[in-house]
């Protein structure tokens, strides 16, 4: 069974878990947590089809179907472009290219996002259509080779307009899902971990290690907690999402990142050349976390918690 048939059949079988801010916001982090530390790319697509879920229903959508397998292929390039047009019945349809497609080759639907004439909007896509083509041989890195994402190309293919970019992006819920992508982490950092956990090592040095990792697992996930709780608590204060998602992604990258470092300081090279499937969690976290926007972030984050004078830069 590849890696999108388990996703698929993950989410054929399991409830669709509640939309984050609806009151069970831990549980919905705690699912993701768990497929992730299972499977680091099988988490990775569960988490795209269940954010296109929540979002079709923030924008008043009808939510995924059943067989129905969601993407949500919305990184920009500046390279890549994807444009959107109306004919004039009204109906839309996209050209060009949209890069960083995870599930390329398995979804049946995606969320996408192109440009228009007046910015940027979203739109749904059915994939079973001729007029997509999936680049091939655009990924070098064994790490989340397995989640299948490329560059897609679109000839005129007929899409279904969802939302404009500015209520895509100007809702609590863009921010509660980038919590999601966080809990996904944390779920890949607990993978890496556990390898640490399960040696047989007791010297004081391993012991030091060991009380590293445990202590950033602790904190990772008291800050998905914390957040759970203050999303379904005010789960329409945008501008307190906003910092919230800043701060937690960068808890998580750093409680990953330093969970990468520790176990291969403490169990050297041996694991990641002769246990297939701890190299293969170390490479998937690796790549994964560079999903998030790092030193960009942080200076979001700066911005919104800067007390701002009003007289402007130098004012007494």
């Amino acid at each position: 069974m590849t890696t999108l048939d388990a996703a698929r059949d993950i989410a054929a079988t399991t409830a669709t878990p509640p939309r984050p801010g609806a009151g069970a916001t831990r549980q919905r982090f705690a699912l993701l947590t768990e497929h992730t530390r299972r499977d680091i790319s099988v988490g990775r697509l569960l988490e795209a089809h269940w954010d296109a879920d929540a979002i079709l229903r923030d924008l008043g959508r009808d939510p995924v179907g059943v067989d129905e397998f969601w993407g949500v292929w919305a990184a920009e390039s500046s390279t890549a472009v994807l444009t959107a047009a109306q004919d004039t019945t009204g109906a839309w349809s996209v050209t060009g290219t949209k890069p960083w497609c995870s599930g390329a080759t398995g979804c049946t639907h995606a969320l996408v996002t192109a440009r228009t004439g007046d910015g940027r909007a979203m739109f749904t896509v059915a994939l079973a259509q001729g007029s997509i083509t999936v680049a091939a041989g655009d990924w070098h890195n064994s790490g989340m080779a397995a989640t299948q994402t490329h560059a897609v190309e679109f000839s005129d293919t007929p899409v279904e307009f969802v939302a404009d970019a500015d209520a895509y992006l100007q809702r609590p819920g863009f921010w509660h899902g980038a919590v999601g992508v966080a809990a996904c982490w944390f779920g890949g950092a607990s993978l890496v971990a556990d390898r640490l956990f399960r040696q047989r090592r007791s010297d004081d040095l391993t012991l030091v290690h060991l009380g590293a990792v445990d202590t950033a697992l602790w904190n990772g996930a008291a800050a998905l907690t914390a957040a759970a709780d203050a999303f379904d608590a005010a789960p329409d204060d945008l501008e307190a999402a906003h910092a919230i998602a800043l701060r937690v992604r960068a808890i998580i990258e750093q409680v990953a990142t330093q969970i990468i470092d520790r176990v291969g300081r403490c169990l050297g090279p041996g694991p990641l050349v002769a246990d297939e499937a701890h190299a293969q969690a170390v490479a998937d976290l690796t790549v994964y976390l560079r999903q998030s926007h790092a030193e960009h972030d942080l200076r979001a984050l700066g911005a919104l918690v800067h007390p701002r004078d009003e007289g402007g830069v130098g004012a007494p």
